[in-house]
């Protein structure tokens, strides 16, 4: 490994070491479009190793976030605990068929609560 991939490394993991709650929901949902993006591509060329292992990352962090939330009590999270893990269930479905319909189907979602977050975190950040 070069040096610059070391110091990007080691960049990388104190960015996460060092990150809020907060900025560490949007490293995820940030990696939850982009590892679906991965996937649909990865689809297309044919390359369904590489498709797998983007889909399955997806997935993970799809049920990071579904364990994060605290429903007890709190309809908000259970709703969006539901909307979780009908995504987690399309992206299982798109990566057993290698489906780019199912994918496309789901991606919207995905960018809107990414979105949603990132409007989230912005608003709060302001009212402090």
């Amino acid at each position: 490994m070069n040096n610059s991939a070391v110091a990007y490394n080691a960049y990388k993991n104190n960015s996460i070491n060092y990150a809020s709650k907060e900025q560490l929901l949007l490293m995820l949902v940030d990696g939850a479009v982009r590892y679906v993006k991965q996937g649909k591509d990865a689809i297309i060329n044919k390359d369904m190793g590489k498709a797998h292992i983007a889909l399955i990352k997806c997935q993970d962090i799809f049920s990071e976030l579904m364990i994060s939330l605290d429903t007890s009590n709190n309809q908000w999270a259970d709703n969006l605990y539901k909307v979780y893990a009908f995504i987690k269930e399309k992206l299982v479905e798109a990566n057993l068929k290698k489906n780019i319909d199912v994918i496309d189907d789901i991606m919207p979602l995905i960018e809107e609560i990414r979105n949603t977050w990132h409007a989230a975190y912005k608003a709060s950040i302001g009212s402090r």
